[in-house]
């Protein structure tokens, strides 16, 4: 499979290239696709297939969403090459819950598993953050229903009044590339499009500085 898509990356680059810079996006938001998507589109530390981040008793019990926020708030945020010593590494949730330590996916998956166990459908969503029109970079975030609503779950905010949104009140503020179900169904979102976009455009930049050097 993997080289399967290989293969047929290097085929339709030239294609891509031109969608992507030519392509509107509408809403990031929005289904693209789920053709050949795997984990390991998730990120570099995504590596095991999503089934398995469910496997195992947890420890820990909660009662509502609020119970959730309230358990991060006592977790630290630290970088996994603190911590690993490796630039990206997706913890188990079990062993997030006895270290208490990691980042945004590793809080994300962890809330994603407690949220399902209290019966609410929920997606793990990773993409870009936003924050006063720039990005920060790769991030990670829970988008759950409940009596009819939709909100996102912000699991590395340690306030926990703040870490539950209305989805439509946050929504402008991420760029969401790739989604999975409770049934592990993986999704492109239309946002990936912004990120290939801006890379080509980068990449067409730097090619036109290089030609008039």
């Amino acid at each position: 499979m993997h080289l399967l898509r290989r293969c047929l990356g290097w085929l339709l680059r030239p294609l891509h290239r031109y969608w992507v810079v030519h392509t509107t996006v509408a809403d990031p938001w929005e289904s693209a696709s789920t053709f050949l998507i795997g984990p390991d589109r998730f990120g570099l530390g995504s590596r095991k297939p999503f089934s398995w981040y469910f496997e195992g008793q947890s420890t820990v019990v909660v009662r509502d969403v609020e119970s959730i926020c309230d358990w991060l708030a006592g977790c630290q945020y630290i970088h996994d090459i603190e911590l690993f010593r490796e630039p990206d590494y997706w913890q188990h949730p079990l062993t997030f819950e006895q270290l208490r330590r990691g980042d945004c996916e590793d809080h994300a998956l962890w809330a994603w598993r407690k949220i399902l166990e209290l019966g609410f459908p929920a997606e793990f969503y990773v993409g870009q953050w936003r924050h006063d029109g720039g990005a920060s970079g790769f991030h990670a975030w829970v988008v759950f229903q409940k009596d009819g609503r939709t909100f996102l779950l912000e699991p590395v905010i340690k306030d926990p009044l703040r870490a539950v949104r209305l989805l439509d009140e946050v929504r402008g503020n991420y760029v969401p590339h790739y989604s999975v179900d409770a049934s592990f169904r993986m999704c492109a979102r239309a946002g990936l499009l912004i990120q290939w976009r801006e890379e080509e455009l980068a990449r067409r930049a730097a090619a036109r500085r290089g030609q008039a050097a």
